[in-house]
């Protein structure tokens, strides 16, 4: 993982943004979406996950007090099973952590094993769920939570 890089995400990602996001989901956001994201929501933390000067990944969240609530986190089809999904969350949970965040909560759906498989790795308890979340299908999403500590640094 060394060749990796993590930096905040920039408008002049967002066309790499775009291919990752509309190959990983059913539903996937728009460019606006994302756009007004970075330049309109003082609470948005987004990175991207670069390997070799190319953007093979991405995650999102909002910083509210002491929380982050994770938006959306995407690795290239061509990169998953390589464990830069892991990469770049615990290095982004560090960050996050180091700033002064508690904890963080996502949603994932129900079907996703692999998804939640690395969410209880990085630390993640399921809490509950919102049944019908997915409006495409209208799976229900598990509700997750991570305390952040020290557990996190362990890269």
């Amino acid at each position: 993982m060394n060749n990796g890089i993590i930096r905040p995400m920039l408008v002049e990602d967002l066309e790499a943004i775009m291919e990752i996001e509309i190959a990983s989901f059913s539903t996937p956001w728009s460019v606006q979406a994302f756009k007004a994201e970075l330049k309109d929501n003082e609470y948005a933390r987004y990175s991207c996950l670069e390997l070799d000067g190319k953007v093979i990944g991405y995650m999102g969240l909002w910083f509210i007090l002491d929380e982050g609530h994770i938006t959306n986190v995407a690795i290239a089809p061509n990169y998953r099973g390589q464990q830069w999904g892991e990469f770049l969350m615990r290095t982004v949970m560090a960050k996050m952590a180091a700033e002064g965040m508690e904890r963080m909560t996502l949603e994932v759906r129900k079907s996703n094993s692999p998804a939640q498989s690395l969410y209880q790795r990085l630390g993640f308890t399921t809490a509950g769920v919102r049944k019908g979340y997915y409006a495409d299908t209208g799976e229900d999403a598990l509700i997750m939570w991570a305390e952040l500590g020290m557990e996190v640094n362990k890269a």
